[in-house]
């Protein structure tokens, strides 16, 4: 087993299921054997406000118990937080950054002025409003971040995620299909360079 951990921040506002994505990635990595962490960090706690998640993995136990400085992915919910909120701080030159975005990843890459890192976008908010009625990218993100970090089996993740939202909405077929199909159509479509 390696000593390998991989690391994750997400960044969002309040309401749009940063938190809960992250919990989501934790615990399907969990469903799945891998040792994690799931943690947000709040600042004014309100409806719209910046919020940060984060994601530690590993094959290993983690003994790890501090903030995360340096992720190797970035996962931004919310593009006006670009400029707002310095969503690259840490980001090594062999990171990467994915971003909830209609526009190419060559046009984030020069509005971040990035050098290094992969850049990759998906129109997360436009699946979301089509798949469940709502702009609310957490879960087409978390498909968009399953296949950029490879660190999941998409099939066993999209599974695991299921029973999760099953057991939240209780009675409720369509968030929870629509949940699914925004995840599968983000894992397909997001697009990196």
């Amino acid at each position: 087993m390696s000593k390998k951990i991989l690391e994750i921040r997400w960044h969002g506002r309040g309401g749009q299921g940063a938190k809960t994505a992250a919990l989501l990635f934790g615990d399907a990595a969990l469903s799945s054997g891998k040792n994690i962490q799931a943690f947000p960090e709040y600042g004014p706690e309100r409806m719209g406000a910046p919020v940060a998640s984060f994601n530690r993995l590993s094959d290993d136990p983690i003994t790890l118990h501090c903030s995360i400085t340096n992720p190797k992915i970035v996962v931004v919910l919310d593009p006006t937080l670009m400029g707002k909120v310095d969503v690259i701080a840490g980001l090594p030159e062999d990171g990467s950054i994915i971003v909830n975005t209609k526009e190419t990843p060559a046009t984030v890459r020069a509005n971040l002025k990035l050098k290094g890192a992969k850049v990759y976008t998906i129109d997360a908010s436009g699946i979301s409003k089509e798949a469940i009625g709502r702009d609310i990218p957490n879960t087409p993100m978390l498909g968009a971040l399953v296949k950029v970090s490879g660190f999941l089996d998409f099939t066993q993740m999209l599974k695991d995620t299921e029973v999760k939202l099953s057991k939240k909405f209780k009675g409720k077929p369509e968030i929870i299909n629509g949940n699914i199909e925004a995840i599968k159509k983000a894992y397909a479509e997001v697009a990196g360079e």
